[in-house]
């Protein structure tokens, strides 16, 4: 199985992300420079965590518009497994793969913390292995976390089941309680906490193996489609 991990001017959290997928899953990995082509025999692509562009103008919006999103959204519209966390997740909004935005937190400060996850939705390539509303304790890092659309938009995420994950506690007004959500297919999934740091129990001071499934999931989700 092969994951391309993308990297950007600003990206910090690649090289956990890198690790995990490498020497924790033991998957064939490969970072790729917002400038460079995908290859076509990739079976998953994920945009890191970080500071894209030092998060110059809004959070992941001239990552958006690196040459490589070009080739992920021809991938995505394939099929193929994307995941964007944090900073990874701003960038999917940004270019539109996924729906809505990212605002500054309420408290406009950075925030750092561990907190809980609720499964909603369970039929996307990194849910799979997951009971619906199993929760998971997971770390978050971000200044720009707050998930925010409109009523609308909000009706047609319940109803089309895009919402994947929400907060088991109300930590930034993030609209819903939303954490992560999926575009209408479920291939792509964006998520605003950072799973690559919670899925080794050396540094997971509560629970690492809700975490571990989301990557198990991916696993799970490849190796039906061969």
């Amino acid at each position: 199985m092969r994951v391309g991990v993308i990297v950007f001017p600003g990206s910090n959290c690649d090289r956990d992300m890198y690790h995990v997928l490498k020497d924790v899953f033991n998957l064939d990995v490969q970072y790729f420079w917002h400038e460079d082509k995908l290859p076509k025999n990739l079976d998953a692509v994920v945009l890191p965590g970080g500071f894209s562009y030092g998060d110059r103008l809004r959070a992941g919006v001239i990552a958006a518009h690196s040459p490589v999103i070009a080739d992920v959204k021809k991938m995505a519209d394939k099929g193929m497994p994307v995941l964007g966390v944090c900073n990874g997740f701003q960038i999917l909004v940004e270019s539109e793969l996924l729906p809505g935005v990212l605002l500054r937190n309420t408290s406009l400060n950075f925030m750092c913390r561990w907190t809980e996850l609720i499964v909603e939705n369970n039929r996307t390539p990194f849910t799979s292995q997951f009971e619906l509303k199993q929760r998971i304790p997971i770390p978050i890092a971000n200044g720009e976390g707050r998930y925010y659309v409109d009523k609308a938009t909000l009706a047609v995420l319940k109803k089309n089941n895009q919402i994947v994950f929400r907060y088991g506690e109300n930590i930034n007004d993030s609209v819903f309680d939303i954490a992560g959500i999926c575009n209408k297919e479920g291939n792509v999934v964006g998520m605003m906490p950072h799973p690559e740091r919670a899925v080794e129990a050396e540094i997971n001071p509560k629970d690492s193996r809700p975490s571990n499934l989301i990557f198990e999931s991916l696993i799970a989700t490849v190796g039906a489609r061969r």
